[in-house]
């Protein structure tokens, strides 16, 4: 292909990108203007608004500027490649722009750009003073946590007739559909987001919260963020069964949208074959069990301490970061098996984080079939499946490699990070503990991360928390095919 045609294919697709770009653009200016419905309860917090209408004004002209010169284009198809991109962009600019309230409201940028990155992430480590931030940006934080565990490219899919939608799904980590039309799947994943959102708000309010309590924990719980309107951990001031409602909500969460739509069709058999809920049930009770004996403390708090303990291991598996009691008094051997749960993580296609456990059942059949083959004949051939939903799938060896050299990327990324929260002045454990837990979206803190760390080493953490939430391989993509397109693209109009 010539220069020339080279140049005109590459305007073409990013005309495309341009037409969902200009859409997602417009979606996130009306996310940045809803949190500004709380000012009719709240009416003397109105001095905050600039920042949102700031915010929500510049993505509402860009959006309707580029859909306006290319509607004609919002029904073609879209490649993975070209989804990696429409992401990072979309993810950069929700995070730049969404800075833009905690800045206005007197945050210095470090701590505007991490405490959004971390709501948009579903993290859930702060650097705000909760028991003093306006309830305006408490509810800013929880939108937030809700749309960003969403996933910005689920809510396109769903709105949008895209030919090509599983390429943007797919670059944001939501390979599996639910049914074979892909925005039919996508707006079934929205139905049942909403459907607990809903559910958990009313169960919150009867379980004793306030409204304002309800919704925000609500939003938090399902899309494993784990922000909080209070300081305090939740055992001092909710009620435990206020704290149960929590539970599931997170395990809601936590758990694939197909694996949930299964089992709302009805196909127990199938719910009960898939190999990341039976793994999700064992690794609960193995750290419940692990907990209570290893830790002396547990024990001698009673029965009561045993849902306590139940609940912060949900918290750590599901990737959270709701935190029911203080960790720090807790000891090493917790701070272990809370660390290997939040490296674990959720189930794919879910909102958690972590490696997820869908790559490590691949990892752990693979192993299983090559003990099989080395005590087996010659001959002998050992064939391992996994069910996804009600289907059974052979074990494809090209998903075993990417399994694997994700686990290690992931490894590798955490060892690192943890080194430089080390150097940043932090204990090893600490800074280990501290950096699964950016890494994986959880939330949970040793003290590490709070409102007087470090400007260095909150950028370093931003960097873990989106390099965890879209997963390495998007940014990556999206970065690298920006980076080689945009000087074509460019040389060309300058010639």
């Amino acid at each position: 292909m010539t220069d020339a045609r080279y140049h005109d294919h590459l305007l073409q697709r990013y005309r495309v990108i341009g037409s969902f770009l200009g859409f997602l653009l417009q979606l996130l200016g009306l996310i940045m203007l809803l949190p500004l419905l709380v000012l009719f309860w709240v009416p003397q917090e109105w001095g905050l608004s600039p920042g949102f209408l700031l915010a929500a004004a510049p993505l509402l002209v860009m959006g309707w500027w580029l859909r306006r010169c290319t509607t004609e284009l919002e029904k073609r198809s879209l490649s993975l490649a070209e989804g990696s991109v429409i992401v990072v962009i979309a993810w950069l600019a929700a995070i730049v722009v969404g800075t833009l309230p905690f800045y206005w409201a007197g945050l210095d940028i470090s701590r505007a750009v991490f405490e959004t990155t971390s709501g948009w992430t579903t993290t859930g480590l702060s650097v705000v003073d909760v028991a003093t931030t306006p309830m305006l940006l408490l509810f800013y934080r929880s939108l937030l946590q809700l749309a960003g565990g969403a996933g910005l490219a689920i809510l396109l899919v769903s709105v949008l007739a895209i030919r090509g939608g599983v390429g943007v799904s797919s670059a944001e980590g939501h390979s599996e559909q639910l049914v074979p039309q892909v925005r039919h799947s996508a707006r079934l994943v929205i139905k049942l987001y909403a459907g607990y959102v809903l559910v958990g708000v009313i169960a919150l309010k009867l379980a004793g919260m306030s409204w304002f309590e309800a919704v925000n924990h609500s939003f938090c719980a399902l899309s494993t963020g784990g922000f909080s309107t209070r300081a305090e951990p939740l055992y001092l001031w909710s009620s435990p069964a206020a704290q149960n409602i929590l539970m599931v909500l997170m395990l809601l969460g936590m758990t694939n949208f197909l694996t949930a739509y299964t089992l709302m069709l009805g196909r127990w058999r199938a719910v009960w074959r898939n190999a990341e809920l039976k793994l999700t049930l064992g690794l609960l009770c193995f750290a419940l069990i692990a907990l209570w004996y290893g830790t002396p403390v547990a024990r001698q708090a009673g029965v009561e301490n045993l849902r306590i303990t139940l609940f912060q291991v949900i918290s750590a598996l599901s990737t959270t970061g709701f935190v029911i009691t203080g960790l720090e008094p807790e000891g090493g051997f917790s701070w272990l098996l809370l660390m290997v749960l939040m490296l674990v993580g959720g189930g794919s296609g879910s909102t958690a984080g972590g490696i997820k456990q869908q790559r490590i059942v691949l990892l752990f059949k693979n192993l299983k079939q090559h003990l099989l083959q080395l005590s087996s004949p010659p001959h002998a051939v050992h064939e391992e499946t996994v069910w996804i939903g009600d289907q059974q799938r052979s074990l494809s060896g090209d998903e075993v490699r990417w399994a694997g050299t994700y686990v290690a990327l992931y490894l590798l990324t955490w060892l690192s990070g943890g080194l430089i929260l080390t150097a940043c002045g932090h204990s090893m454990a600490q800074s280990l503990f501290e950096f699964a837990s950016t890494l994986g979206t959880v939330g949970l803190s040793l003290g590490v991360t709070g409102i007087g760390s470090a400007s260095g080493q909150l950028w370093v953490q931003i960097a873990g928390m989106l390099l965890g939430r879209l997963e390495f391989l998007v940014l990556f993509w999206g970065s690298a095919r920006l980076l080689l397109d945009l000087p074509v693209l460019l040389a060309r109009r300058c010639s």
